[in-house]
């Protein structure tokens, strides 16, 4: 053995070459599906009960640094509500202008020290680390990003919950594939149910949350094989969270809302419009992200710089509206996440009556003062999400632009909150490129498909308008270009050519029967150093196994059963492939097993030849070669 055995290193059976142009290019199979959607429901149960906690934590700090420090009231929307309504509160705008910027500093602080990817909206480093980490985090995201996204909006920065959880998320995720030693690919589609399950857990869409983790990574395409564990992850993590605060929408609406086909052009309007504002709510956020990385102060202080001008900015806005209004000191959806001010668009409020120019202004006076102040927020690194903002903004816009076609056209049918919900829409839908799922999100916090026709019509028209624009930097086009599916190129040329066209008609090959004792197995594959894989064969000719050369050099080093020992004794189930498959299937069969070659059979399971790694290189690199030339 001392010819044939040592000289057949083990690393061998790592397939290096077939890695290097495609790796782990096999399907899922349906049993690691099977336990990554058992690693999924963990996942979503860790979610629901971190996003409880954090949204409950939340709730807590806001009350004591806005509401009992500050006297201000922030305003919710239906489902939001946590703590009982305070009274006899004693607004302090004196303190107000300060606290986001001291929230947001102490936020960036902890961020700078102890996780700087931990800046921003969330949802960005998520889809980072699904592309280019493999789908890794780091464990100290799962707090850091928790608490610094308290401290930035507890004290008014303004951001949502959505986008921390799903960075949350997307760690707790990356946390149990490490406890459970899974590889890369599962991996990062628990990363992707742990995003489902984050959004999920605070925004109580279900479908709407799994179906936006799928397709939020690309611009064109979606993360099909993490669909299932998606939604698994985002039931659980729900079903959790309700069983807490209990089965309610986020926002209040009506009943239900007519189709009304005359209607459909003023949603393409609609639509239209929305882009530019989308457009121009991504360049003012990037242009405050350059400014603030211009700004002589350093990296941890600059979440506060930006919570101060944030803080200068909506103080005034907030003490005009509010002494207008009557209500001073009350929320108008400017600070923190602004789910208040898109109930305001949806539903009305009793501060202004309906039917009235007031009320269009007042939107899109919320409607500037919530692009600035989110852009103010989440451009100079304050741990605050971006999702929220995106849904107000388009709802605020699309309220106003539905008031004001109903005051143009007096026409009685046209409801303003349908305006509204399908603003919300299709604001994000555009900017984020998740045209499908941000209708589906739409659909449930309506609590119908009622406006499934018009969404479906202004997420078009968005969808292509924006194309040139994403919320999303790390966002691919594509699973092609992605780096976490480099193989797809690959296996689209190997499938082009089949198993019989590739094998050596004429290469010489050892063949073994079970009852082969030991010593003659070792002296005959010591005769051919080239081959590593050695079939058994039984009675006609049929393949009953295979002996690997690592199995022969392992078995060398024990002397004292060698004796007794026959082929039998150490094979393994064979692995095969026949002679009409194509190179692709041959790959995935020898990257599965991790053997430097296979076993080719005949339709009658006889042996046919042998495929190795160097042979299906070989074919692939002629036939890229020819492509490029």
């Amino acid at each position: 053995m001392s010819g044939g055995g040592p000289s057949r290193d083990a690393t061998r059976r790592t397939s290096g070459v077939l890695q290097a142009i495609v790796p782990e290019a096999a399907p899922l199979d349906l049993r690691i599906l099977g336990r990554t959607l058992l690693h999924a429901a963990l996942v979503g149960l860790g979610a629901g009960i971190i996003g409880a906690l954090f949204f409950a934590g939340l709730e807590l700090v806001q009350r004591v640094l806005l509401e009992l420090l500050c006297g201000y009231v922030p305003l919710r929307a239906h489902g939001e509500k946590f703590l009982p309504n305070l009274s006899d509160l004693h607004f302090r705008p004196w303190l107000l202008w300060a606290v986001p910027a001291l929230g947001a500093l102490a936020g960036g602080w902890l961020t700078t020290r102890f996780a700087p990817e931990c800046r921003g909206g969330g949802g960005d480093a998520a889809i980072e680390a699904f592309h280019h980490q493999g789908g890794f985090v780091r464990r100290r995201v799962l707090w850091v990003k928790g608490v610094a996204s308290m401290l930035t909006l507890g004290s008014g920065g303004s951001g949502g919950r959505e986008g921390p959880t799903m960075h949350i998320g997307a760690a707790l995720g990356s946390l149990v594939a490490e406890v459970l030693r899974v590889g890369a690919r599962e991996r990062r589609i628990l990363l992707v149910a742990g995003i489902a399950a984050g959004m999920s857990a605070v925004f109580r869409t279900p479908l709407g949350a799994a179906l936006l983790a799928v397709e939020v990574l690309y611009r064109d395409d979606f993360e099909s094989d993490a669909l299932i564990p998606a939604v698994l992850a985002s039931v659980v993590a729900y079903s959790v969270v309700i069983s807490i605060f209990g089965e309610e929408t986020l926002f209040a609406h009506a009943p239900k809302y007519a189709f009304i086909p005359l209607h459909l052009p003023l949603y393409g309007i609609l639509a239209v419009l929305v882009a530019f504002l989308a457009a121009g709510f991504v360049a003012m956020l990037r242009w405050v992200q350059r400014a603030s990385a211009r700004v002589a102060v350093p990296v941890w202080a600059r979440p506060g710089a930006g919570g101060l001008a944030l803080g200068v900015i909506a103080t005034p806005l907030i003490i005009l509206v509010g002494s207008y209004v009557g209500v001073p000191g009350q929320g108008l959806g400017v600070l923190g996440g602004g789910y208040g001010a898109a109930q305001l668009a949806v539903t009305g409020s009793q501060w202004v009556p309906e039917g009235t120019w007031v009320t269009v202004g007042l939107l899109l006076l919320l409607c500037l003062g919530k692009m600035i102040a989110s852009s103010l927020t989440i451009g100079s690194g304050g741990s605050a999400g971006d999702f929220a903002p995106s849904l107000v903004i388009g709802a605020l816009f699309g309220g106003a632009f539905g008031r004001f076609v109903a005051l143009v056209l007096q026409d009685p049918r046209i409801d303003p909150g349908a305006f509204a919900l399908v603003g919300m829409g299709t604001f994000y839908g555009g900017i984020a490129h998740v045209p499908l799922s941000s209708l589906v999100l739409v659909c449930e916090l309506a609590g119908s498909y009622d406006l499934l026709v018009p969404l479906m019509l202004a997420e078009g028209i968005a969808f292509v308008l924006l194309r040139r624009r994403s919320l999303y930097p790390a966002q691919q086009i594509s699973r092609r270009e992605s780096p976490a599916h480099r193989d797809t190129g690959a296996l689209d040329v190997l499938g082009g050519f089949r198993v019989g066209e590739v094998i050596a008609k004429d290469r010489p090959y050892v063949t073994l029967e079970p009852r082969t004792p030991a010593a003659e197995v070792m002296r005959r594959i010591a005769e051919v150093p080239e081959q590593d894989v050695f079939p058994v064969l039984g009675v006609e000719g049929r393949m009953v196994g295979m002996v690997t050369a690592e199995a022969v050099r392992i078995l060398a080093g024990q002397t004292d059963v060698l004796p007794l020992t026959i082929a039998a004794d150490i094979m393994q189930p064979a692995a095969t492939v026949r002679l009409d498959d194509t190179l692709r299937t041959a790959t995935e069969v020898i990257l599965k097993n991790g053997l430097p070659e296979v076993l080719v059979v005949d339709t009658q399971a006889r042996l046919a030849g042998i495929i190795g790694e160097s042979e299906i290189a070989q074919v692939y690199l002629r036939a890229t070669q020819k492509t490029e030339a």
